[in-house]
């Protein structure tokens, strides 16, 4: 599928969805929408990522043809920016289909609705979860399969990206290895999973414990996508029913080096990794004891040897081994998982 990907201002840096699906997703991306960076291209932002010369345009009329426009954008709140519905707008009159992860559903929005309508395109907010979720019962542990969870120190940490190079990392290995998504970025690239921050409260851990339940008999290993943190002043709640639903086995703890506020929430300090390691092996223990099985560093910014300071500095402190996934991959984390390593 060819795809045009809308991420105004905020890319690369802030634009977590415009990235992951250039990074993982199998869709053939023709275009990114960014009124902020028009005229250069993926690559001279993004040289990692095997997108060097998908361009960057200001809008939807200078996008070549796709068959569907992402929401690339995930901002607090999940809101819609009305300097957006322009360029929604136009994608829906040249025939695309649009896919978006806001909690702003497009669906119900009547302009768009009625656009999709007369055009015969489909409008999918991926964070609509399904209908018939209920209680979690409790029985991961009882499933066939080795659960191992990202868990943060702060939102955007990292979780989404590192849980798919474990995969990665664990596929490499010989083992057979799945991925549990449990955010509209995951979901948009799986192409299937439930929005947990979406879900009625009560039915929060029941939701992961499905998704988890589905795959089992699939696979030996499922990663799950954590979100959020536990510690996080909005979005602990999530985090903890994560971490309940899952009973996983393992958790990898994900940081970003040199953050010290949590984002969006700057009166807030970020809690010691070391300390927030502890913390969630023990919330974990009552329900279902785990282990730290290693620390994900996002060292994004940093030069090669700032970088591997960080993270050697990263392992000693949460005493675990350590990597930054997208410059070395996981496998020196899920080494540990291979028998008679």
């Amino acid at each position: 599928m060819r795809v045009a990907i809308l991420a105004h201002e905020q890319f690369p840096d802030r634009a977590k969805t415009a990235v992951g699906v250039l990074r993982y997703g199998d869709q053939k991306v023709v275009a990114v929408l960014d009124r902020a960076t028009a005229g250069t291209t993926v690559g001279d932002h993004l040289p990692d990522v095997g997108a060097d010369d998908v361009p960057i345009v200001e809008s939807i009329a200078d996008a070549p043809d796709f068959d569907a426009l992402l929401i690339g954008i995930a901002p607090i709140g999940g809101g819609f920016d009305e300097s957006w519905r322009s360029d929604v707008r136009a994608a829906i009159e040249r025939g695309a289909d649009v896919v978006s992860g806001l909690h702003y559903f497009l669906a119900e929005d009547e302009e768009f609705a009625a656009l999709a309508a007369d055009h015969g395109v489909e409008l999918r907010d991926v964070r609509n979860p399904p209908e018939d979720l209920t209680v979690a019962e409790g029985i991961v542990r009882d499933l066939d399969v080795e659960v191992i969870l990202t868990v943060g120190t702060d939102c955007s940490t990292g979780k989404m990206t590192a849980t798919l190079e474990l995969v990665e990392a664990a596929r490499a290995a010989g083992l057979n290895a799945g991925f549990v998504p449990t955010g509209q970025t995951g979901i948009m690239i799986e192409g299937s999973g439930i929005p947990i921050d979406r879900t009625i409260s009560d039915f929060t851990n029941g939701a992961v414990e499905r998704l988890i339940r589905e795959r089992a008999d699939e696979h030996d290993y499922l990663f799950v996508e954590g979100q959020g943190s536990i510690v996080h002043p909005a979005y602990s709640t999530v985090t903890c029913g994560i971490l309940h639903g899952a009973q996983p086995d393992h958790l990898v703890l994900c940081h970003e080096a040199d953050r010290e506020v949590i984002h969006g929430y700057e009166s807030y300090p970020v809690t010691d990794p070391s300390k927030l390691a502890d913390l969630y092996v023990a919330l974990a223990e009552p329900v279902a004891p785990t282990e730290l099985l290693g620390g994900s560093l996002n060292t994004y910014g940093l030069d090669a040897d700032e970088a591997a300071d960080a993270i050697a500095e990263y392992g000693g402190s949460i005493g675990a081994p350590a990597v930054d996934p997208v410059r070395d991959g996981a496998g020196a984390i899920v080494e540990q998982l291979v028998p008679d390593r």
